[in-house]
């Protein structure tokens, strides 16, 4: 069974309730009802953007500049964004919806069109702070969005083939991923323009400035590396106490290489990487007396790339394993996934949400800008043991590699250890990834 076809009017189907229950407690489908209000936004393209635009809009930012920047976000967010996902999930099977958490998510996306197409035009600056308030309440909502999104998919694992799940969890997640951007470009830029230090007549940004908005401008992959090997040993030593032998990170190659990237994003994939390199090591070794070997960090600088390999001997990925790598919804591993995931009530994909209290990253946010102000988009899951695993951190690395035009790929030696080969578009002219239409087949 599946919904009407989607390609028509009055396709939208609305539910007044996330889900309903029975007195036992199981979850019933949605109550749905028609509406056409979805169909004309769903039909407009979505106009991608790269990080040397947002750049170069943020450099020189002016009151008028602002109130583009908020109502370029007024009409993306709701009509290329939020629109196609919509649209994407009518067009599952009806019981693959009636997921209660597949539902929630529903709702939640709903709830988000129906109030960011309803926002009128940002003509003042009142205006502007209005609608961030509306920003900030809803990026809040999201948080738990992504736990939501992996339950429901592990759940539905027998009522649709694990590439179609895969398929749908991509655009999904990709999609996510800029809508964030866009929303917290703008909250920094007004955080930036309301700022005590910034003149409101002024022509242009401070040509000094580390970052604009969420852009860091030189983000330097040595820095980045060390300050996320520090948060993610004081991690591992919480999850397997502190007696136990972290192994060494060595770095070599390009050490001054900078580019331009959202700090967070990079944060992330490097952190997961790591995490699982380090734990890797330290539990193929932890019956042994020998010191754990190090883990081999490589940066290469090209004129069009910044690549990052990070080499372990943490015994590499069980062959049974590696061809569901960056599956979300396949795997010998599934039921451990739901225990640890109901776990997890938010989940915002960033490394903030896994580090320990950090005086060297305070300390880096004073020195390039701090980027953890907005309405929790770098907040800390503190509910999360360090040692919980999820199963969605290589896919989602790769989803955020990816998302600028980079790439994510893992080579594995069975009894040996990993190669993690991170590759960046160091010059920040390329164009988000994302799926601009509605491209779900139906079952």
């Amino acid at each position: 069974m599946r919904y009407p076809s989607c390609t028509r009017a009055s396709c939208l189907f609305t539910s007044s309730v996330p889900y309903v229950r029975h007195a036992h407690g199981a979850a019933v489908a949605p109550a749905w009802r028609p509406s056409s209000a979805l169909d004309e936004w769903v039909q407009r393209e979505a106009r991608p953007i790269s990080l040397r635009r947002l750049t170069f809009f943020g450099r020189t930012l002016t009151e008028s500049r602002l109130l583009d920047s908020a109502n370029y976000c007024r009409l993306e967010l709701p009509i290329r964004r939020i629109a196609h996902r919509l649209r994407d999930i009518q067009t599952l099977p009806y019981v693959v919806v009636a997921n209660p958490h597949l539902a929630h998510v529903y709702e939640l996306y709903l709830r988000a069109f129906e109030r960011f197409r309803r926002v009128p035009e940002i003509k003042t600056l009142e205006d502007n702070d209005r609608y961030c308030k509306v920003l900030e309440e809803t990026l809040k909502e999201h948080a738990t969005v992504i736990p939501r999104l992996a339950i429901g998919v592990l759940e539905v694992k027998e009522l649709m083939k694990p590439e179609e799940t895969d398929k749908f969890m991509n655009t999904m997640l990709r999609s996510r991923i800029s809508r964030r951007v866009i929303a917290e470009q703008h909250l920094a830029l007004s955080d930036t323009f309301s700022s005590s230090w910034h003149f409101p007549h002024a022509q242009t940004h401070d040509p000094h400035a580390e970052a604009v908005g969420e852009i860091f401008l030189k983000c330097n992959a040595k820095e980045i590396v060390e300050r996320c090997g520090t948060t993610t040993k004081e991690i591992v030593k919480r999850a397997y106490g502190p007696h136990v032998e972290i192994p060494e990170i060595h770095l070599n190659g390009d050490l001054g290489a900078t580019f331009p990237y959202i700090l967070s994003h990079l944060e992330y994939i490097i952190g997961e990487l790591l995490r699982n390199s380090i734990q890797g090591v330290i539990e193929q070794r932890k019956s042994k007396d020998a010191k754990p070997p190090p883990i081999e960090v490589l940066i290469c600088e090209t004129p069009q790339h910044v690549n990052i390999r990070i080499s372990d001997e943490g015994g590499g990925i069980p062959t049974q394993i590696f061809p569901h790598l960056w599956s979300f919804s396949k795997g010998p591993r599934r039921e451990k996934r739901l225990e640890n995931l109901a776990r997890v009530p938010k989940l915002l994909g960033t490394m903030q949400e896994v580090r320990v209290p950090d005086e060297n990253r305070g300390n880096y946010e004073s020195k390039h800008g701090d980027s953890s102000h907005h309405s929790g988009s770098l907040a800390s899951l503190t509910s999360r043991p360090p040692d919980l695993r999820l199963g969605i951190g290589l896919p989602m690395s790769k989803l955020y590699a990816e998302y600028w035009a980079g790439s994510l790929e893992l080579h594995s030696l069975e009894g040996f250890g990993v190669d993690a080969f991170l590759q960046i578009s160091k010059l920040g002219n390329k164009n988000e990834r994302l799926t601009t239409r509605a491209t779900m087949d139906a079952v």
